[in-house]
């Protein structure tokens, strides 16, 4: 697998309205202007995973890509977000050029079949999150199903890279995610790109008031740089203009106008990195 440009996810974790997400689109547009990053802007049309009844889900599908389709189109950004049912999948791979599949579905065979397919009829990427129940090593039968699928749906090989794997820390105990630096070496064995999840790794489930999900933002710059460091080639954050408003995730999401600063950072981390020649030839476990 050769090292390109380095990709970038970011964007508020949920869709909150149409005039919201257009203004932080533009608010990423205009810092990264310049940048030699391959950038996905991300929002979710839909949180189906929440701590409580009562917590902020989104919009309908149908209104989520309706304004992230707007996104692409009067922005011109690239998209990515994900699908929570397999049936969804052909829908919103239709509109995103990136499709993605959360962290508690991804052993999810029928789930993994859907987001192949439709990434493989409209020629996108997938992202399937390494769920924080799995072992680094366990994931390589992620990676089996997809691409045996793949070349059963089309009979042939995809020769892009196509599919990623996003590392988010495993469970330590209750209320604790832990990210193990030595999963993006053992991951990266597989053949695919691997994306660090910078935010959702410093969630504290089930931490805030009421049973919602906390966060520890203070760690969030360190992490990131020691994963990139380690040999992550992507970083996944979700950046928001007023995060300690945001209607989810907020005390895990980077404060939108630091965000140049943190990827100038990253971006100087991974070129030194991938300047580095090996020391070890040892064969990570699997």
């Amino acid at each position: 697998m050769s090292e390109k440009r380095f990709t970038l996810i970011c964007g508020p974790c949920v869709i909150e309205g149409e005039n919201f997400i257009m203004d932080v689109a533009a608010q990423l547009k205009e810092q990264l202007e310049g940048l030699p990053i391959d950038f996905y802007f991300k929002a979710s049309f839909d949180k189906a995973n929440r701590s409580t009844y009562s917590g902020f889900r989104g919009e309908s599908m149908d209104e989520g890509l309706k304004i992230l389709g707007r996104v692409k189109s009067e922005l011109g950004l690239k998209i990515l977000t994900d699908f929570h049912a397999s049936e969804q999948a052909m829908e919103v791979a239709s509109v995103v050029d990136f499709l993605q599949i959360p962290a508690f579905l991804c052993r999810q065979t029928d789930m993994i079949l859907a987001g192949v397919e439709a990434a493989d009829k409209y020629k996108t990427k997938l992202n399937v999150k390494k769920g924080q129940f799995l072992a680094p090593w366990d994931a390589v039968g992620i990676v089996e199903k997809a691409r045996r699928a793949q070349l059963e749906i089309s009979g042939k090989k995809r020769e892009d890279e196509w599919l990623y794997l996003t590392e988010r820390g495993t469970c330590f105990g209750y209320n604790r995610l832990v990210v193990d630096m030595i999963s993006f070496q053992t991951m990266k064995s597989f053949g695919v790109p691997i994306v660090y999840d910078a935010t959702h790794s410093i969630q504290v489930p089930g931490g805030a008031s009421g049973g919602a999900t906390g966060g520890e933002r203070q760690y969030l710059e360190n992490l990131a740089r020691a994963a990139i460091a380690a040999g992550a080639s992507a970083l996944f954050m979700e950046a928001h203009p007023c995060p300690e408003k945001a209607k989810s995730d907020g005390p895990n999401s980077l404060p939108l106008e630091k965000t140049r600063q943190l990827v100038e950072q990253l971006l100087s981390i991974h070129k030194l990195v991938s300047e580095l020649p090996p020391l070890l030839d040892e064969t990570p476990r699997l």
